[in-house]
């Protein structure tokens, strides 16, 4: 029996545990692309798979509205991959373990992919359902959309004939996101050399963070565990000589880092161990309310070989504790929305470069531009160079939005209030979209998501059943 079985709206949720059964991770979304088109295939609906991955399918609109304009639907089919410590599922071959508890749907011990899963299924559940009324769709499922929207960013939208967008990757109910930052991936590269060294091989941890969407919760002060490993580092090092082997952490540019290590040599272990039980208080202090699990471990470790010099080691604990984060401008248009932000989402160290990869978000280039040039100042100064890549470009705000308007009147009937129409510091595939297709009347909706891209991730039963009410009656009433 599938543990979704019993849920209503029926179709969304045997979609979703579907998918949820298949690894659709970013960059491993060849598998659950072909699932996509073989649904298509099944059902005789004209479809299209581009050499991306990407799959638009086709179909026309129900008795008495065939010549209506066709209306685009769209979500992303890759879901962020995360998962607890003690978890021992491989996210590239496995599918998730569902629960249901409560309201809520989840994973365990991994991110759920509610973002984007839920507007596949949603999507699938129309094209699947002959009874709902509805104009001409053109359901379009990008790929790679956690790692830069690159599925959009190389879609060819020359078979799309529609002019008004629903995108479904909105994470709360009731809002209508008509506005997006643009954002990038920034990666600075710092040469590193090696040396042999004579100190106590010790490995330092920085665990146990909230950590959360490096967009949406970049202004709620979480903790990033790269950032507070480089604080702890030049620390230790101002204390006593060490000498780094290795430093990492984080796993996606796009989420705020829960851990990150390094193993190092220490000329005086005693010395290092203080300052560490000294600083691991002060910061569990300094984040209390954000990051009570937060923990600082320091241990004996095996011989890690051949570590940095002298020199490579002092320019990476430079740039660890120097290079920026967090938020770095409110827009003075809106109350409480980031215009610009960063964050450090993975470093990696090899045998002779460290990589240092962030995620920069602002709702004007210049924002973008400022922070690439202080990224580059940085690197280049220690030695280094930087790379762009995955840009893509903020959406404008519409003053007026047939599209918006109706879904407006819709949810004033159902829910008997008002919808917010919002803004949002996170990048959406509609700045691309709208970029591509002139005229192009877009609005993101979605239901309630909580803790996306973490394994905390829940999908609220309800919230889909309402967003679903709101969709279908919206698709019903255009004209």
């Amino acid at each position: 029996m599938a543990v979704l079985d019993g849920l209503a709206p029926e179709r969304v949720f045997g979609f979703f545990e579907e998918l949820c059964a298949i690894p659709h991770g970013s960059g491993n979304t060849r598998a659950i692309s072909a699932h996509l088109a073989a649904f298509a295939r099944d059902r005789g609906l004209r479809h299209i798979r581009d050499a991306a991955g990407n799959v638009l399918i086709f179909q026309p609109g129900t008795p008495g509205r065939e010549g209506l304009e066709p209306v685009i639907l769209q979500g992303h089919m890759d879901m962020v991959c995360e998962k607890t410590a003690d978890c021992p599922l491989d996210l590239t071959k496995d599918g998730l373990r569902l629960a249901v508890e409560g309201d809520m749907v989840y994973a365990e011990g991994t991110t759920l992919g509610g973002d984007d899963g839920i507007a596949v299924a949603m999507m699938l559940a129309l094209l699947d359902d002959p009874t709902l009324p509805h104009p001409p769709l053109e359901c379009v499922f990008t790929v790679d959309e956690e790692i830069g929207m690159l599925g959009a960013a190389a879609l060819d939208v020359s078979p799309l004939l529609g002019r008004r967008l629903l995108n479904i990757d909105s994470e709360a109910e009731g809002v209508f996101t008509a506005s997006c930052s643009g954002g990038r991936v920034v990666t600075a590269e710092l040469p590193l050399r090696r040396a042999p060294w004579q100190g106590q091989a010790q490995l330092l941890r920085v665990e146990g963070l909230t950590g959360g969407h490096s967009g949406v919760e970049i202004d709620r002060g979480r903790a990033n565990a790269v950032q507070l490993l480089g604080r702890l580092l030049y620390v230790m090092d101002r204390r006593a000589p060490l000498r780094l082997a290795l430093a990492r952490g984080g796993g996606k540019d796009n989420a705020i880092p829960v851990r990150a290590e390094a193993l190092l040599l220490s000329a005086d272990p005693e010395a290092h161990a203080a300052v560490c039980e000294a600083m691991g208080a002060a910061l569990r202090e300094e984040f209390a309310a954000t990051d009570p699990g937060l923990r600082v471990t320091l241990e004996a470790a095996e011989n890690p070989g051949l570590p940095l010099d002298a020199d490579s080691s002092r320019r990476l604990l430079t740039a660890l504790l120097c290079m920026p984060g967090g938020v770095q401008a409110m827009s003075p248009y809106i109350p409480g929305l980031v215009q610009t932000s960063l964050n450090l989402g993975i470093l990696e160290t090899g045998e002779d470069a460290a990589q240092a990869v962030f995620c920069v978000r602002s709702a004007l280039e210049s924002g973008k531009e400022m922070l690439t040039d202080r990224i580059a100042a940085l690197a280049e100064t220690l030695g280094g160079r930087v790379s762009v890549s995955g840009d893509y470009p903020g959406w404008a705000y519409r003053p007026e939005s047939p599209l918006r308007s109706l879904l407006t009147e819709v949810y004033r009937e159902q829910y008997g209030a008002e919808p917010h129409i919002a803004a949002i510091h996170a990048g959406l595939e509609c700045g691309l979209f709208a970029g591509k297709l002139p005229g192009l009347d877009c609005v993101s909706i979605g239901p309630d998501l909580t803790e996306i891209h973490t394994p905390r991730e829940r999908m609220h039963i309800a919230s889909i059943q309402r967003t679903w009410a709101l969709l279908t009656e919206t698709l019903k009433r255009m004209q």
